[in-house]
């Protein structure tokens, strides 16, 4: 005794409630997707971010000891000149020296 129709019916308000699950699973996952490629693009820019910090740091360091160079290089000419001017008018001595021993107090300084 077997009747046609042998499958069982769903009642369609399950079936409804159903597809609203898949499709809250779903699109969780699509946002959650959407988060991390957000995260991932932040992360990147941060990263170049950070590169181009390190970049202009290490540029800025590179001009200071230019500068650095540059200004113990005047100083050890401002000495010689100071030697030159102290040679030339003795009577001025003693306040060049003061400004000679001054200086090479703060070459010694600037060198360690």
């Amino acid at each position: 005794m077997c009747t046609g129709n042998t499958e069982k019916k769903i009642p369609s308000g399950l079936v409804r409630s159903f597809e609203r699950k898949q499709r809250s699973k779903r699109s969780g996952v699509e946002v959650h997707r959407h988060t991390r490629r957000c995260e991932e693009e932040e992360e990147k820019d941060l990263e170049l971010k950070n590169l181009k910090l390190y970049l202009e740091n290490k540029s800025i360091i590179e001009e200071n000891e230019k500068l650095r160079r540059k200004a113990c290089l005047l100083h050890q000419e401002n000495l010689a000149l100071m030697n030159e001017f102290q040679k030339k008018f003795p009577h001025w001595e003693r306040s060049s020296s003061t400004l000679i021993s001054s200086s090479q107090t703060l070459i010694s300084h600037e060198n360690k």
